[in-house]
């Protein structure tokens, strides 16, 4: 199949104006395929010759303006046109494939009820995959579109959707948008509806999991308005479309998907085990991430896939930003999750070989798969953390009004960096076009590193840079009380590159804290007076902010070989016992378990490690003993298991079905206990397939398939083994599911043999199987505990081979990256 490239899209582009599609999907053919007719009405602005996409499993006619055309001139995904100047009408009828990677029409069967649902997932090029399209982001249209589904079965899409006859549903004519976000989500739903500002809104999920999101429709739709509301105060252009819709739908790749009307989730947003409130503030969180891309996305739509980072960063800071205004009686500070999570997701890849631009350049971005290669933590985190710097440095009304510019000048239309940069600049006096070029266009991360220097009461701090950027920032000065705790003298404003030092009153500072705020993007050293006080008095740190951005300075030392694995052990558990703020703990116990314990230390000092870690779960659980801080407790549990060195204490809790103080075991904590006893030799078959008769939701399956791919054998490593790469039958959660449970750190020897076996498989499979399961094996199935320079220079070797696929390739670049940092770590 042929990619489509910048070139080809600019040319397509000034040759077509496409005005209107007719799409109409047959829904009842039966279980493998379906029915996919579809006119188009264009204008060739001149005679040329170019080109229709569609991925058919068969393509039955095509006719231009009425004249039929050769179909087996298909070419892979290209139906070639030769236009005359004026007025056309394309009309294609072909049978479509459901797939069952969630790319295109993604069809599940339900295995608690046995109801069927399927739906579309059609960025960046899977449109090809339901109807015929000119597919590129910058050739809009008005779209009409019919289903004919099944009885019993609701039909949703972008726009208001309507019941006919015989099964037939029509979608009300949407505004211009771009062909990647229609979407059509079809089945037996269970939906909450209700109405506000005017317009329908309603939340739909399988029917299976009905009472689960019941028990939190009124908090989703709750959180859904008040962003809503929290939007319209921010921008000037109403809510573009007539109706929105969040279905949760099964079996799906991303977060969630921004189709205008009708966004998608995953459906594990809809929670059928106990979870924490930073859960529940993350599914807030993108709940807002998708209805910003409501303007910023698909009123005004990027142009070329290059600008890609204008749609996600702006949703990502906008989400977390909205969240943190609109919801704050429900959620502690948004940005501190962000700190700990995001942004360090952000940092990891920007230090990667694999780093580009948040903005990269347009000869960077030369077709699609590459463009697909740019969905990371630089084009979501850091492109939010520089959007966040851009808003300290230039101010948040200047920000709000040039974004209100943007959508004014851009309404329903496409636009580029240079339009966005010139539309901020409109609104402010600052040089917003050179902070771009040093923020948007270069790559890696600074660090920062306070230096004092004085006596008595007279200090002047001078903050030394390793990079080249502006940062605008805020600096924490603590001092240490009678009792040993640090408190806050004051917060300074500064600007890096410093015009002189700050100067600052009273005795040196015990502790200094550059950006404090965590308003800009840097890694942050402490100076040595400072480092010690981290040591000593972390948990005593008074602001919940200031301490994660200590914490993500530790594991930033860590992961660049300053501070060993040990020692930031050694960090937390004197310190984390003692903290307040769910996201930090459930931040530093991840960062420690699976990249301290699992590949930073060695094989020798990892039972130390796991120890560790599990004499700090201890403290946890003590600590919340009477009933305080569920989520805290219910974190603490589940490091208590994934951290079991010996089966006994966490298989009674499961034979019991409570940890002892509660919480009482949910399917999840069942699920989990399950995993880590398998990995440990300590359950079997008979007990999984006991487990998936108590369980037999989908969740239930692909726990199952976690614990049988963990058991340590050679039979449950050579079947688990066969269904991910010898087998395409896998849907794409239940092969992340088996990948999960392959690879682990205890059966090293057992697992061997397959390191060398992973490249030729995962190539091959990827080749098959295409770009989302390619992406997943290189991220889930790569043998990432195989931490020595055998498989280091394996993997290297591999990276030559050309047939790989882009996404496949990219995983191992990062992978292979990561295992050299973790060779480092362990000396």
């Amino acid at each position: 199949m042929s990619v489509l490239t910048r070139d080809e899209a600019q040319t397509r582009a000034q040759l077509l104006d496409v005005h209107h599609y007719a799409v109409d999907l047959d829904l009842t053919t039966g279980d493998e395929t379906f029915g996919s007719t579809t006119h188009i009405r264009f204008t060739a602005r001149a005679a040329g010759d170019t080109f229709v996409e569609l991925k058919p499993d068969a393509l039955h006619t095509a006719a231009l303006d009425g004249t039929p055309l050769d179909v087996k001139a298909l070419d892979g995904n290209r139906l070639p046109l030769t236009l005359t100047e004026g007025e056309h009408t394309l009309s294609i009828t072909a049978t479509m494939r459901y797939s069952h990677t969630g790319e295109g029409m993604h069809r599940f069967t339900d295995p608690t009820d046995g109801e069927a649902y399927v739906y579309t997932q059609l960025f960046m090029e899977d449109v090809q995959r339901v109807f015929a399209a000119f597919d590129q982001p910058d050739l809009k249209s008005v779209f009409d579109v019919s289903v004919t589904a099944p009885e019993g079965w609701t039909v949703l899409s972008n726009g208001i959707t309507e019941q006919q006859t015989d099964g037939r549903w029509t979608a009300a004519t949407t505004p211009l948008i771009s062909t990647y976000l229609v979407c059509v989500a079809a089945g037996p739903w269970h939906s909450v509806r209700t109405e506000h500002a005017g317009l329908p809104f309603g939340i739909h999920c399988r029917r299976s999991l009905a009472p689960h999101l019941d028990a939190d429709a009124d908090e989703i739709l709750d959180i859904t308005k008040a962003c809503f509301d929290r939007y319209h105060e921010k921008f000037a252009e109403p809510y573009p479309f007539d109706s929105y819709d969040q279905a949760f739908v099964p079996e799906f790749n991303a977060g969630a998907m921004e189709n205008p009307g009708l966004v998608t989730f995953r459906d594990e947003f809809v929670f059928r085990s106990a979870v924490t409130d930073t859960e529940r503030m993350h599914r807030a969180m993108v709940i807002a991430h998708e209805m910003a891309h409501m303007w910023f996305g698909d009123l005004v739509t990027l142009r070329w896939w290059d600008d890609i980072w204008l749609n996600e960063s702006f949703a990502e800071y906008m989400g977390f930003q909205t969240v943190n205004e609109a919801c704050s009686e429900l959620f502690a500070d948004t940005w501190i999750d962000f700190g700990v999570t995001r942004k360090a997701w952000g940092y990891e890849a920007d230090q990667r070989p694999s780093t580009h631009p948040v903005a990269p350049a347009a000869d960077a971005v030369p077709d699609t798969a590459s463009a697909l290669l740019n969905f990371d933590g630089i084009s979501y985190a850091k492109g939010a953390s520089a959007l966040r710097q851009l808003v300290a440095w230039m101010g948040e009304d200047d920000f709000l009004a040039g974004i209100n510019i943007h959508f004014k000048r851009h309404r329903f239309g496409n636009a580029t960096l240079a339009d966005f940069v010139d539309n901020l600049a409109a609104a402010t006096d600052r040089d917003v076009h050179g902070w771009a070029e040093q923020w948007l266009r270069t790559t890696g991360v600074d660090t920062l590193t306070p230096r004092l220097a004085g006596e008595g009461s007279t200090w002047r701090l001078t903050v030394d840079r390793a990079g080249g950027r502006p940062h605008r920032l805020s600096v924490g000065i603590h001092d240490r009380d009678a009792a040993g705790d640090l408190v806050l003298r004051e917060r300074v404003w500064a600007d890096v590159p410093q015009e002189a030092p700050l100067a600052l009153d009273g005795p040196r500072p015990a502790l200094v804290v550059l950006n404090d705020g965590d308003l800009t993007y840097t890694k942050m050293r402490f100076d040595e007076a400072s480092a010690e006080s981290v040591l000593r008095g972390l948990s005593r740190i008074p602001d919940p902010l200031t301490r994660a951005v200590v914490w993500n300075a530790l594991r930033d030392m860590v992961r660049d070989g300053e501070l060993s694995g040990a020692e930031y052990l050694a960090v937390a558990l004197a310190h984390l016992p003692e903290e307040t703020e769910l996201a930090v703990v459930q931040g530093v116990l991840g960062f420690a378990r699976m990249q301290i314990a699992d590949r930073y230390v060695s094989e020798a000092d990892r039972p130390a490690a796991l120890a560790t870690l599990t004499e700090i779960t201890r403290a946890l659980l003590r600590r919340t003993e009477d009933g305080e801080a569920p989520g805290l407790r219910l974190t603490a549990v589940r490091a208590c298991i994934d951290s079991a060195t010996t089966p006994d204490k966490i298989a009674s809790w499961l034979e019991e079905g409570t940890v002892h103080g509660g919480p009482e075991l949910d399917p999840e904590l069942r699920w989990r206990i399950l995993a880590r006893l398998a990995v440990l030799g300590a359950t079997d078959e008979a007990a999984i397939a006991a487990e998936l008769e108590r369980d037999p939701s989908a969740t239930g399956q692909e726990g199952a398939a976690r614990c049988r791919a963990a058991l340590p054998t050679a039979e449950a490593k050579a079947a688990a083994w066969s269904a991910m790469f010898d087998s395409d039958e896998l849907s794409n959660y239940l092969f992340t599911a088996t990948a999960d449970g392959f690879w682990k750190p205890e059966q090293a020897e057992l697992t061997r043999d397959y390191v060398a076996r992973f490249y030729p498989a995962a190539i091959a499979m990827a080749e098959r199987r295409g770009p989302a399961l390619a992406e997943a094996a290189g991220r889930r199935a790569f043998p990432a505990f195989a931490i020595d320079a055998d498989s280091l220079a394996l993997g290297e070797r591999h990276l030559a081979d050309d047939t790989m696929i882009p996404a496949l390739r990219r995983q191992l670049v990062d992978q292979l990256d990561d295992l050299r940092r973790a060779l480092r770590a362990r000396g």
